[in-house]
Formats: structure tokens, C-alpha cells, sequence
């Protein structure tokens, strides 16, 4: 007799919405509306007889049965796409699928890709640069590339490279700071923040003051200043002149070559983040794709010469689980 399995589309909003914690982010994901979603898991519970969530006016969470049920949810649907992704039809042209944030995409990455396809003509790229959480291998992606202070749970994350932090602005900008003495003042200066960095200037100030380098003068005021929603547009502005940036290495190096940025300061700060490539594949997918392991070597070549000072190269992490 076959198993009775409750409806499949309510299944995906289940896991989405599992795995987001939020109705509304599963319902951008999947393209639906929050209430499509509300209803479905509605749908759901009352045809299993168990709560999967807990609501509350700022939110939801799992319930004990709702996180249980979620991880054998969720294995299912990988199966599911795993098993899709090694047909053979499914395979012959399927384009190799990255997630990365937009301002690394647009700075670090695409300026390379010319190279890669160079090798290797015949394989496609998708670069999908929206901030929603990736799930692999259910959405379908291969990589992703992450700005984390260390591995989270997943699967195999290799380090790509660190961050240095230095103010950066335009070089008319550099001369308006400086004091009758020639030096520089940064208490002066129109800070540019960036709302959404999760290292922003106290973290280079206190940075700085661990290595011994304080700024001169009194405090820097942190409560002024000109803020905006990311970083390509805190370059933007400094670049036209609006203010002082913090700029992220090796991200804005190519306007500091070509003279639309300068360094305000000398004192350069190692992030406490570094950029990771995540791995959406098992150990066997070389056999299958092996574009996807030509990719991945090509990406650390190219990030070796930033993975850290020393030069070192790239740290492959197991998942934390194993």
C-alpha cells in the first residue's frame, strides 16, 4: 500500500519557512504572497493534527514537532534535488550556480570571470546576487560565497580571504582634512556608515587603538555623518567627495590604483571576517560535474594571493558537524 504523504506544495512552504524562520522571507523566495504561506502551513497542520510553528506578534519560531518534522523535511527535498541533479539530461548544460553578495560580485568577482571563461569557454556561469539565504542543494545553487567570522553549520567551507579596513575618500577630500599643520584631522570629516556592515568604524577605531596607533586628538564623534544602506554606495560617495569611507581590501584596490580613492589614513585593520566559498556538493560530484571542481580551483588561485599577509593559501573546513 503506498504512503499517504500530505500535499507537496505545502511541504515547500513548510521547509522555506522552516528554514527562514520568517513567512514573509519564504515567500520571497518561493515567489508567493506571506499570506499563500500562512495558509499552506495551516493547510498542513490541521492535516498532520500538530502545530509546526509558534506565532507571535514579532515573529515566528519551530515548534519541538515543527523542528523535528523540518529535518526530515528538509533531507527529503535535498534527496529529491540531489537525484535530479545527476540525471544525465539534467546535467548536459545545467549553467554552474553561484550566490554572492552584490558588492564582491560587482568588485571582485566579475572582473575575473573573463579569465575563467577563457579556459574554460563551454562552461555557464549564474551569479545571483539577491540577500536571501541559500539552501543547498534544495535551491539549486553549487557555491556560495560568504562573508563569516568563521564556518557555520552547512557543509565544506573553504577560506577564500580577510578583509583590511582603511578609511578611504577622494583626494580633494584628503587635503580639505588636514589642520594648518599639514595633519591629518580625522574629527573633521563627514564619516560615511554603512548601516547594514557588521564591522563598521568603531570596529577600525578600536583596532587601532589595540595596535598601539590611536587616532590624535580628541575622540571621533560616531554620531554624525552621512549613512547608507552599502558599501558599493559608501565607495560611491566618498569617491565623489561626499565624505570618508571605510574601505574594505581588497574590494576598493581597484580605485585606489586608479586614483578615484585615496587612503585618509595610514593605519590599515584586519577584519574579523573573511570571505568563505561554500560548497553545495557531496564528495562525488567531481565525477559528475567536473566543471564544478574545475570552478573551484580556479576561484582559489584567484583568491590565494589575498587569503591572508603571509600568503598562506586557502583553509579547507570540514562541516562543523562532522
Amino acid at each position: 500500500m503506498p504512503l499517504r504523504l500530505p500535499p507537496l506544495p505545502a511541504l515547500r512552504f513548510f521547509e522555506a519557512a522552516g528554514r527562514h524562520q520568517s513567512f514573509k522571507l519564504a515567500a520571497a523566495e518561493l515567489n508567493v504572497t506571506p499570506s499563500a504561506i500562512s495558509h499552506g502551513i495551516v493547510g498542513l497542520e490541521q492535516s498532520l493534527g500538530v502545530e509546526l510553528f509558534v506565532r507571535e506578534p514579532r515573529g515566528i519560531s519551530l515548534t519541538a514537532a515543527g523542528a523535528d518534522y523540518l529535518s526530515y523535511v528538509s533531507e527529503a527535498f535535498s534527496l529529491i534535488a540531489i537525484g535530479t541533479q545527476r540525471l544525465p539530461n539534467h546535467r548536459a548544460n545545467r549553467p554552474i550556480a553561484l550566490s554572492c553578495a552584490p558588492t564582491l560580485a560587482s568588485r571582485w568577482l566579475l572582473p575575473r570571470l573573463g579569465a575563467f571563461r577563457s579556459r574554460w569557454p563551454d562552461a555557464n556561469i549564474t551569479v545571483d546576487t539577491s540577500h536571501r539565504q541559500v539552501g543547498f542543494p534544495v535551491d539549486g545553487f553549487d557555491f556560495a560565497i560568504r562573508l563569516s567570522r568563521a564556518p557555520v553549520a552547512g557543509t565544506a567551507w573553504t577560506r577564500l580571504f580577510g578583509e583590511r579596513l582603511v578609511p578611504v575618500c577622494s583626494p580633494a577630500y584628503l587635503d580639505n582634512l588636514r589642520n594648518g599643520h599639514g595633519h591629518l584631522d580625522l574629527r573633521r570629516a563627514t564619516l560615511i556608515h554603512v548601516n547594514s556592515a557588521s564591522e563598521d568604524w568603531q570596529a577600525w577605531l578600536d583596532g587601532v587603538a589595540v595596535e598601539g596607533d590611536p587616532v590624535d586628538g580628541d575622540p571621533v564623534d560616531l554620531s554624525d555623518g552621512l549613512r547608507v544602506d552599502t558599501i558599493q554606495l559608501a565607495f560611491e560617495a566618498a569617491s565623489m567627495g561626499l565624505g570618508v569611507a571605510l574601505g574594505r581590501r581588497p574590494l576598493m584596490d581597484r580605485d585606489l590604483a586608479s586614483g578615484a580613492l585615496v587612503e585618509a589614513c595610514p593605519q590599515t585593520i584586519a577584519s574579523a571576517n573573511a570571505y568563505w566559498l561554500v560548497s553545495a556538493q557531496n564528495a562525488d560530484s567531481a565525477a559528475h560535474r567536473p566543471e564544478l571542481l574545475d570552478f573551484k580551483q580556479w576561484l582559489l588561485g584567484e583568491a590565494k594571493q589575498f587569503a591572508n599577509p603571509s600568503g598562506s593559501e586557502a583553509t579547507e573546513l570540514p562541516h562543523p558537524d562532522r
